[in-house]
């Protein structure tokens, strides 16, 4: 029974010192990049409405697709319509164009997933 109790003993001593080693660690990394974004020229602000193919809910990916498009620089507003599969984007013409508003569409996922066509681009 005393042996037992010192191998017991010796057990949760040995265990205490090695879980408790102090160790340095490093400071945190922030890895967010600040952006700035751009104030929007009222005069240059354009309308963008498109068909996007691919979307199978309202939820997970118009919701997506329309917060990707509003945090765009240049973007005033964005809208996605999942029923109608329909976007529209008012959008500074010197910061955006409607090339450049399907690549950040079609790259929402993994490249294939989200087709836009019928784009109409109107002041």
């Amino acid at each position: 029974m005393t042996i037992s109790k010192l191998l017991l003993a010796a057990s949760i001593t040995g265990i205490s010192l090695i879980s408790c080693k102090q160790t340095a660690s490093a400071p945190p990394v922030d890895d967010k990049v600040a952006t700035v974004k751009h104030t929007i020229n009222p005069e240059k602000v354009q309308t963008a409405s498109f068909t996007i193919t691919g979307m199978t809910c309202a939820i997970g990916c118009a919701k997506t697709i329309e917060e990707k498009l509003t945090d765009t620089d240049g973007v005033q507003k964005a809208t996605v319509d999942f029923d109608k599969k329909l976007a529209t984007v008012a959008y500074d013409s010197s910061l955006q164009n409607p090339e450049s508003l399907t690549k950040i569409v079609e790259s929402a996922a993994d490249g294939k997933t989200y087709k836009v066509s019928d784009m109409i681009a109107s002041k």
